[in-house]
């Protein structure tokens, strides 16, 4: 059933590298478990025995043991006695009642929704185009219309996957120098919450869907900004919001196709002021690809390909979306590790 390398050195050998690549979809899984259970919950910040969070998530115990040891194995537990547990800082993360929580992020990308297209990658990667449409028989955000806890539970986990940058944006970038930042496909608002908290003096304004925007009151609210941030609902690739001087897009243009960016830019740059920029905040492909944060952004270059038709972007790539958009051409900085962003500013051409 399984390879030898499963119980081999702490040091995979090269076979022991693919077995444990192959076996990551049940890792994923295992999460999934765990959250769905509300394991984390249970152990807390101390130490439970198996057989209390057996009792108290309603599991069979035995099972739970070995759930609880796999979840150690991946480095989500510590295990200090044979049937005795305390969560890691990593683990911590699926706790739901944190407000630093990723279980929704955990929920959200072990989903079917998520990875059925991907058993047809090979398909995707013959054709160039999505294969999720195939899948499901509708367009990936068409599909999240459709089904509204979904939905929401797609913008809990876009809202948690933010938060590490809408920490680190504040003080990465001079917002101050703005009047009115439009934050263009921001969703629940959790970034432009965070840079109007920062920024006291800033108003600002989050256009999305309507789907997209449903929790973004709640978020202004909560973050004491209700006073200086509005809602509009739209579709950026028509029009987006004049009267702004900053347009910002964090995790947008990777969702979508060369042609639908320009497009999506030019519309940015056709109510930009003189003095207003467009930052654009996404992860920064390699020229050349090398082996940095296991992978990840061409996991997610190839998530983009199997279910939206996006795609991640070289500096060469952003450069020219940017001039296909009338915009003047990037200073790009990446954000310090362990940040994975790349800040893209552009200004109006000419």
């Amino acid at each position: 059933m399984a390879d030898d390398e499963t119980a081999g050195p702490r040091v995979p050998s090269e076979r022991g590298r693919v077995t444990q690549l192959v076996f990551g979809t049940m890792a994923a899984q295992t999460l999934r478990a765990a959250v769905e259970l509300g394991v984390m919950e249970r152990i807390g910040e101390g130490e439970r025995t198996a057989r209390d969070v057996a009792r108290e998530c309603g599991t069979q115990p035995v099972a739970t043991l070995r759930l609880l040891r796999a979840l150690a194995g991946l480095g989500l537990l510590a295990q200090s006695g044979p049937d005795t547990f305390t969560a890691t800082p990593a683990g911590a993360l699926l706790d739901g009642r944190r407000p630093d929580s990723y279980a929704s992020f955990v929920r959200m990308f072990s989903d079917p929704v998520m990875t059925r297209a991907w058993e047809r990658l090979a398909d995707s990667v013959r054709t160039g185009e999505t294969s999720f449409d195939a899948v499901f028989g509708a367009d990936f955000f068409a599909h999240l219309g459709r089904r509204p806890e979904l939905s929401a539970e797609f913008n809990a986990a876009m809202s948690q996957g933010t938060r590490a940058a809408a920490q680190a944006l504040p003080g990465a970038y001079d917002f101050g120098r703005f009047s009115r930042v439009v934050d263009v496909g921001g969703g629940d608002g959790t970034l432009l919450a965070a840079v109007l908290t920062a920024f006291p003096a800033l108003r600002g304004v989050v256009y999305d869907t309507a789907e997209g925007l449903a929790q973004a009151a709640g978020v202004f609210a909560d973050a004491g900004v209700a006073d200086r941030a509005e809602t509009v609902a739209g579709d950026f690739f028509v029009s987006v919001p004049s009267g702004g001087d900053l347009y910002l897009l964090k995790s947008v243009i990777h969702d979508w196709n060369d042609e639908q960016c320009a497009g999506l830019l030019r519309r940015c740059a056709e109510v930009l002021p003189a003095h207003g920029r467009v930052l654009i905040v996404e992860p920064l492909l390699p020229e050349r690809a090398e082996e940095a944060f296991g992978g990840l952004p061409y996991l997610s270059d190839l998530n983009m390909l199997v279910n939206v038709g996006g795609r991640e972007r070289t500096r060469g790539e952003f450069a020219d979306l940017c001039l296909a958009a009338g915009l003047s051409a990037p200073v790009i900085t990446p954000l310090p590790p362990p940040h994975s962003f790349a800040l893209i500013e552009a200004a109006p051409a000419g």
